[in-house]
């Protein structure tokens, strides 16, 4: 499936910022508008803003009635999502993208925007991965706000490296890039949701989880199907795991690359990608070619 990609944005433009899974309030955003406006864009804060129910940002009709009013909307030229948590997954099913499909616009998050990165590769349009208003102005995130803007901006693909790792599997592999949080993934498996990953490069990461829950999640995308036929994988941060009582024994990474074995694509580690400061943009869908040889993992479009 070919894949269309949104314009990009031009100064004077609106943009939207909504919170489709956890709440959040006007204030929290506050130094993430203002960098929005010296970007020179006019920001548009969308209903679920102000929502509040339980840990969500407003009732599921709430926020999917937000996310569409920003769909429909022909002035909203790209469609932030404030933060992750937990949500998302409970209203894109109501979600209709009929308008969305006729004028394309950015959609940009991560963590729990999976969902929307893969259901719109799905449908057969970029989004972007990478870093959401709330966290914009963390200690270390320059580059990776940076490159947020460059993405949203349309200005070209910047390599990304990463150093060499002990489990690098060297190779080169292109392919469009597919993946997201690896919770998510596997959450979204069997559903309207779900993205190919045959023929793309996959990248994961993940927060706060335990360690045989990696395993479980890994183990559902090899015996489901998922890793047949992937172009290679690009490991990103798996952040402050946890471990039982009885420990399991081996690391997130090393979990993964027992799967990876199974397989003969390259696999890079330790790419800036994920739930810590370094979190570099990442386009759903763009095509990029990976090498992994002794001097680390390299990502260029």
């Amino acid at each position: 499936m070919s894949v269309s990609f949104p314009p990009a944005l031009l100064a004077g433009q609106r943009v939207a910022i909504v919170s489709p899974a956890r709440k959040i309030s006007a204030a929290e955003l506050a130094p993430a508008i203002a960098t929005l406006e010296s970007w020179g864009l006019e920001v548009v804060l969308g209903e679920s803003i102000a929502g509040d129910f339980h840990q969500f940002a407003g009732p599921d009709d709430l926020r999917r009635r937000d996310f569409q009013r920003q769909l429909d909307d022909p002035s909203i030229r790209a469609i932030l999502c404030a933060r992750g948590g937990y949500g998302t997954a409970r209203i894109v099913d109501g979600l209709d993208f009929t308008a969305f499909r006729a004028a394309p616009k950015w959609v940009a998050g991560f963590s729990d925007i999976t969902v929307l990165n893969s259901h719109l590769l799905a449908l057969g349009h970029a989004s972007i991965h990478g870093v959401m208003p709330v966290l914009f102005h963390q200690a270390g995130g320059e580059l990776a706000l940076e490159t947020l803007r460059r993405a949203l901006f349309g200005e070209a693909f910047q390599p990304i490296a990463a150093a060499a790792h002990p489990l690098n599997r060297p190779g080169t592999a292109t392919g469009a890039l597919v993946g997201g949080n690896l919770s998510l993934l596997q959450t979204i498996t069997g559903t309207a949701s779900q993205a190919g990953f045959a023929g793309r490069i996959l990248f994961l990461e993940d927060l706060d989880e335990y360690l045989y829950h990696i395993d479980r999640m890994m183990l559902h995308l090899h015996r489901s199907g998922q890793l047949t036929g992937l172009a290679g994988l690009v490991v990103g941060h798996f952040s402050d795991m946890r471990d039982n009582a009885i420990p399991f024994g081996v690391t997130a990474e090393e979990i993964i690359d027992r799967y990876a074995r199974m397989y003969d694509f390259p696999v890079g580690y330790g790419f800036p990608v994920g739930h810590e400061a370094d979190n570099l943009a990442l386009v759903v869908g763009q095509t990029v070619t990976l090498t992994v040889d002794g001097a680390g993992g390299h990502l260029e479009a």
